[in-house]
């Protein structure tokens, strides 16, 4: 028992050392980063709205994580993809329920997702990632109950005003 105890007290040390290092040396550019997104106008349906726009890796990445205010009802945010595919959204490290929609390149829906929960557990985000079955070039996400506020159904379209 001692011999295990000597051996994990200085991994342990080093791993808290190189975790404390990580921090005070973060880049400047991460540590800074504008986290406001562009924003764009849709036609969903008959309603203009006003969304921000994930199109980079980098946006799509921190798109709602650790944000704490929700989205308005009247507003969402729009990921853009370069082609039609399968695309998981996790809701790791989002802090509210929010409602996905998945729109082809037609702006058709292909699928919807409402009162999808943020992850509770980190280490399993099987039950806070939400896929489409049928390939999408768009997901919008807005807060829980974006789709019955805006009468969102199986048969919507998406238009993209402006980006």
């Amino acid at each position: 028992m001692v011999k295990k105890i000597s051996l994990l007290i200085p991994i342990i040390i080093s791993a808290f050392v190189i975790g404390i290092l990580g921090i005070v040396f973060i880049p400047s550019d991460i540590k800074n980063r504008n986290t406001d997104l562009d924003k764009g106008t849709i036609k969903l349906d008959e309603n203009l709205l006003t969304v921000e726009i994930a199109d980079t890796d980098a946006d799509k990445q921190r798109w709602l994580t650790f944000r704490n205010e929700k989205l308005n009802l009247n507003t969402g945010l729009l990921l853009t993809y370069d082609k039609p595919d399968l695309y998981p959204i996790s809701l790791l490290n989002v802090k509210f329920p929010l409602d996905l929609m998945w729109f082809n390149h037609s702006g058709n829906i292909v699928y919807l997702k409402e009162n999808a929960q943020p992850c509770n557990n980190i280490f399993d985000s099987s039950n806070c990632t939400f896929k489409n079955t049928i390939p999408a070039q768009f997901v919008l996400a807005g807060s829980s109950g974006f789709i019955q506020y805006n009468n969102i159904s199986k048969n919507s379209t998406l238009e993209i005003i402006s980006t």
